[in-house]
C-alpha cells in the first residue's frame, strides 16, 4: 500500500515537474513572440519617422532652391504651421517647373493628371509614396485643408500650358488669383484662420504674387524666346513682343513695364487696406509682401526697365526685412 501511495505521489510530482517545465518554455515563447513583435513595431516606427524626415527634407531643400523668399517666409510662420507650409510651397513648386521642364504639351499634361489622382488619394487617406504627397497628405490631415483652393492650383497651371501670353492683364489677374491666391487661402488655413477680410486681403496678395512674378521673369522668359506679358497693355504702347525679345529699353518698353508694375501697386494697397479688420495672426501668411513691395521698389528706381541687371539678383536684405515684419506683426 505504500509502494502504491509512494508511486502514485511520484508520478503526481513528475506530472507536476512536467507541467511547470511546459509552462515555462509557453511562457519563454511567448516572451520571445511579444519581444519579436515589439522589435518589428519599434523598426516600423522608426521606418515611418526615418521616411518621414526624408520626405519633409525634400520639401525643404526643393522650395529652398526654387523659391528662397518663399522658404525664408515659411520657416518665420509658427512651428506647428512650418513644415505644412513648406509642403505646401513644394508642391506649388512642382507644378509651376512643369511648364519649363517638358518639351511637350501631353507630358505636362499627364504630369498635372498625376498631381489631380494625387490629391484626390490623398483625401482618401491613400497618398502616392511621392515625397510631396506624402508631406501634403501630412498637412491635409493635420490642417484640414480645403480641396477645392489644391486643385484649383493643378487645373489653372494646366491651362497654362497653352503656352501663349495673356491677352489682357484682367487674364494675368484671374490666373494669378486661381494659383497665388489659392496658395495664400491655404497658408492661413495651416495657421487655423478662416476670416473674410483675411481672404480679401490675400485675394489682393496673390494677385500681386502673380503680377510681379510675371515681370521678374521677363528677362528669363525673353532669353528662351517666349513673351507672356499682356497683349493689351503691349498693343496699348505699341510694344511688340520682338522688343521684348531683344531686350529693348526703348520708352515704350519701359511704358509696359510701368502699368503693369503700377497695377501690383494697386493690389497691395487694397490688401493693406483691410490691415485694420484682418487677425494679427493672418500676417504670418502674408510676409510675401516684403518681397513684392521690394521688387517694385527696385524697379521703379530702375525707372522700369525690367532688363536691368541688377533687377535679376537678389536683395540680401529680404531675410532681415522679413524677420523683422514678422515681428511687427504687419504686412
Amino acid at each position: 500500500m505504500a509502494t502504491s501511495i509512494s508511486a502514485k505521489y511520484g508520478l503526481f510530482s513528475s506530472k507536476t515537474s512536467l507541467c511547470n517545465a511546459l509552462h515555462r518554455n509557453i511562457s519563454k515563447e511567448n516572451i520571445c513572440i511579444r519581444r519579436a513583435v515589439e522589435i518589428q513595431s519599434v523598426r516600423a516606427v522608426t521606418g515611418a519617422t526615418a521616411d518621414s524626415q526624408i520626405n519633409e527634407k525634400y520639401c525643404l531643400d526643393l522650395v529652398r532652391s526654387r523659391d528662397y523668399d518663399g522658404f525664408v517666409s515659411s520657416l518665420l510662420l509658427p512651428v506647428e504651421a512650418r513644415r505644412s507650409s513648406l509642403a505646401l510651397r513644394a508642391f506649388n513648386v512642382e507644378l509651376a517647373q512643369v511648364k519649363d521642364s517638358v518639351s511637350q504639351k501631353a507630358i505636362g499634361l499627364m504630369r498635372m493628371q498625376f498631381w489631380k489622382t494625387a490629391i484626390e488619394e490623398i483625401y482618401r487617406d491613400d497618398p502616392p509614396n511621392q515625397p510631396v504627397s506624402q508631406e501634403l497628405w501630412r498637412a491635409v490631415r493635420k490642417h484640414y485643408l480645403t480641396k477645392r483652393w489644391l486643385l484649383r492650383i493643378i487645373t489653372d497651371r494646366e491651362k497654362d500650358l497653352d503656352d501663349r501670353a495673356y491677352r489682357n492683364l484682367q487674364e494675368l489677374e484671374t490666373y494669378s488669383e486661381h494659383t497665388q491666391s489659392s496658395l495664400v487661402y491655404l497658408l492661413l488655413e495651416c495657421l487655423g484662420l478662416r476670416d473674410v477680410h483675411a481672404d480679401h486681403a490675400a485675394s489682393h496678395i496673390g494677385k500681386a504674387q502673380g503680377i510681379v512674378t510675371c515681370l521678374r521673369a521677363t528677362p528669363y522668359h525673353s532669353n528662351r524666346r517666349k513673351v507672356y506679358l499682356p497683349m493689351d497693355i503691349c498693343m496699348l504702347h505699341g510694344a511688340s513682343q520682338e522688343d521684348f525679345l531683344r531686350g529693348s529699353r526703348e520708352q515704350k518698353v519701359r511704358d509696359v513695364v510701368f502699368d503693369i508694375a503700377s497695377q501690383a501697386h494697386v493690389h497691395l494697397q487694397h490688401a493693406r487696406s483691410f490691415s485694420d479688420r484682418v487677425p494679427a495672426a493672418a500676417t504670418a501668411a502674408f510676409l510675401q509682401t516684403v518681397v513684392l513691395e521690394d521688387y517694385l521698389q527696385r524697379v521703379r528706381r530702375a525707372d522700369f526697365d525690367v532688363f536691368t541687371p541688377s533687377l535679376q539678383k537678389r536683395n540680401p536684405l529680404i531675410p532681415f526685412q522679413l524677420y523683422l515684419r514678422s515681428w511687427k506683426k504687419t504686412y
